[in-house]
């Protein structure tokens, strides 16, 4: 899952950063309004959050344009205008939620968690063969046997099961699960995709995890017969 942070308080934006990235989001942070819409035209998110007193435009400005658009992801308004009156104008604006400064992690993470579950950005569970996981527990299971998985493991398998059967490469996984951008050089999608592979294939005769020569990865449930490539 990836999220667009958009804060132009230095301490708050790292500190969302840090947070949402610890509990296996990948996060994107901007500072400005121009910034935030020039984020959403090249990137899919599956949420925003927004605050409202930016210092290039209104953070209602924004949220209109992003509401304008064809496909517009969830909008979380974390904002220091806590009135009855801010909170109405932003939920009838088209904001998802509205979560008033100062606030608590636990409970910024929770609305997270049940925007894109409403968002349906997210189905409560993901499955291939006898591999299942549990979007919003954040839990993973094979054959029944619960498997204890890494933050960005946990990241890289949701992404693969969300697109069961298609090809990933290397670049739209980073992208994706990491905030940062792909150079082409880096093996750290290779070294995941190993641990990965420990932990979900290794006692299993059917592989899930497949090398796609010359792409990248995906996963699939092939027929007990057949043997995936790359394994």
């Amino acid at each position: 899952m990836r999220i667009l942070v958009i804060e132009d308080e230095q301490r708050i934006a790292d500190f969302l950063d840090r947070g949402l990235a610890s509990a296996g989001y990948a996060v994107d942070v901007v500072g400005t309004g121009r910034e935030a819409l020039a984020a959403v035209h090249t990137t899919d998110y599956d949420l925003l959050i927004l605050d409202l007193m930016l210092p290039d435009m209104d953070g209602m400005e924004v949220l209109a344009k992003v509401r304008g658009r064809k496909v517009s992801p969830p909008v979380l308004i974390l904002s220091a205008r806590g009135a009855l009156d801010d909170r109405v104008k932003g939920l009838e604006s088209g904001a998802d939620d509205y979560l008033v400064k100062p606030f608590a992690f636990v409970e910024l993470l929770a609305r997270v968690r049940a925007l894109l579950r409403r968002g349906q950005a997210v189905p409560e569970k993901l499955q291939v063969g006898d591999l299942t996981l549990d979007c919003i527990r954040r839990k993973v299971s094979r054959a029944g046997e619960p498997i204890d998985l890494a933050p960005k493991e946990f990241g890289i398998l949701e992404y693969l099961m969300r697109n069961k059967g298609r090809p990933l490469s290397r670049t739209m996984i980073v992208e994706h699960v990491w905030d940062m951008d792909y150079d082409g050089l880096t093996n750290i999608v290779d070294v995941y995709i190993r641990h990965l592979r420990t932990k979900i294939d290794e006692r299993f005769p059917r592989k899930l995890i497949q090398t796609v020569r010359g792409i990248g990865y995906m996963i699939d449930a092939p027929d007990a017969t057949t043997q995936p490539a790359g394994k």
